[in-house]
């Protein structure tokens, strides 16, 4: 693991850089990995999504799955 020192718009750069240097399927991989990985900060069980009320379709993960 490195720690880098930098700028919020540096290290962005630095992270797009690394990621498109992956393949697409890697890339993809990667993404579904980012998504599937659980939060660090868990919502209550009541929270109501603003886009709840829009209708809007949402995707939720169940039982931390």
């Amino acid at each position: 693991m490195e720690i880098f020192f930098a700028t919020k718009d540096e290290n962005n750069k630095r992270r797009e850089v690394d990621f498109l240097k992956l393949s697409p399927a890697d890339r993809l991989t990667s993404f579904i990995d980012m998504v599937c990985a659980p939060s660090p900060f868990p919502l209550p069980e009541d929270y109501v999504h603003p886009n709840d009320k829009k209708g809007n379709f949402i995707l939720r993960k169940q039982n931390g799955e």
